[in-house]
């Protein structure tokens, strides 16, 4: 029995790679996209810059990195409550938690300013698409999931 408990948690944690991956280049890069058009952004939709060290391009490690935190959201899902608040959950772990990281965790590890130096604008876009990111998120997650049971 434990075994069935643990392929099963096994499968969910590689269906939230696969939710938060596509999350990434569908709903992140979407959010993104309508922010760019609404002139609240300067930054670029799908970018292709080489990242440091492996020289992959940026958007292809985002989508990675968004996996990796799908992961990490579908191992502790099961916690969230139910109902609206599922779906908040999900948008304010995008917003905050994510976004969080990225301000102060990764932009100084990169030599770049924590929280975007304060541009309220850089900070408003991070936390827009990682929030669309973490509901994409979750939607593409039980849509994949409702899918592998069919």
């Amino acid at each position: 029995m434990a075994s069935s408990a643990s392929s099963a948690s096994s499968r969910r944690i590689l269906l939230g790679f696969l939710a938060g991956f596509v999350a990434v280049l569908v709903c992140h890069q979407g959010m993104l996209a309508i922010l760019v058009g609404l002139g609240v952004s300067p930054r670029t939709v799908f970018p292709y810059g080489a990242t440091e060290p492996f020289g992959v391009p940026q958007i292809w490690s985002s989508a990675f990195w968004g996996g990796i935190w799908g992961m990490l959201f579908a191992g502790v899902e099961q916690s969230f409550p139910r109902g609206p608040m599922y779906w908040i959950t999900w948008l304010l772990g995008g917003a905050f938690l994510v976004a969080g990281v990225a301000f102060f965790v990764v932009a100084p590890l990169q030599g770049n300013p924590v929280a975007a130096g304060g541009d309220p604008a850089a900070i408003v876009t991070g936390m827009m698409v990682n929030a669309a990111w973490g509901l994409g998120t979750a939607i593409l997650l039980l849509s994949l999931d409702a899918w592998r049971r069919h």
